[in-house]
């Protein structure tokens, strides 16, 4: 591995709203990055290699990026991909609650949400966002969403569940 590439964490595994060709999400993640973004079939020393795969549901464009640097933040990269693609994007939160997710949006915002998934032979489509209230079904299944950084947003006239 290149000097350059700086330190490597792993792979991060993220979801698109709406069908975005592979060719714009490598070139969006590489200027975000600063480095190069190969494809899985044509790794070159210090790239981070992205895999890219269309599923159904209200997130369809699937992302996975292996060798992805550790000097920058997971959510720090998918939120400026969001403002770059102009779309949403869905990441893992810190909790092990399996329905909770992160959406970065196109304006940059990080917004902890929960989204329906459907296992179908293609992949998980996720369907059905919405914010994480600490309202919602959803932020009751251990461990709780009040656990993450990016803690619940109540709604209107209504606090967060502690």
């Amino acid at each position: 591995m290149s000097e350059l590439a700086g330190p490597v964490d792993g792979l991060w595994s993220w979801c698109v709203a709406g069908l975005v060709t592979a060719a714009s999400v490598r070139a969006a993640l590489a200027g975000v990055l600063q480095r190069p973004v190969t494809t899985l079939d044509a790794p070159t020393d210090g790239a981070v290699l992205c895999d890219v795969w269309y599923v159904g549901g209200d997130f369809p464009t699937l992302i996975e990026c292996f060798c992805a640097p550790g000097d920058i933040g997971e959510a720090t990269t998918a939120s400026a991909l969001a403002v770059r693609l102009g779309a949403d994007v869905l990441l893992p939160d810190d909790t092990l609650n399996p329905t909770r997710y992160v959406r970065a949006e196109p304006d940059g915002t990080l917004t902890p949400v929960h989204v329906d998934e459907v296992e179908t032979d293609d992949g998980t489509e996720r369907r059905n966002a919405r914010p994480c209230t600490g309202a919602d079904p959803a932020c009751g299944a251990a461990p709780g969403c009040d656990s993450s950084r990016f803690v619940p947003r109540p709604s209107p006239g209504r606090p967060a569940a502690a």
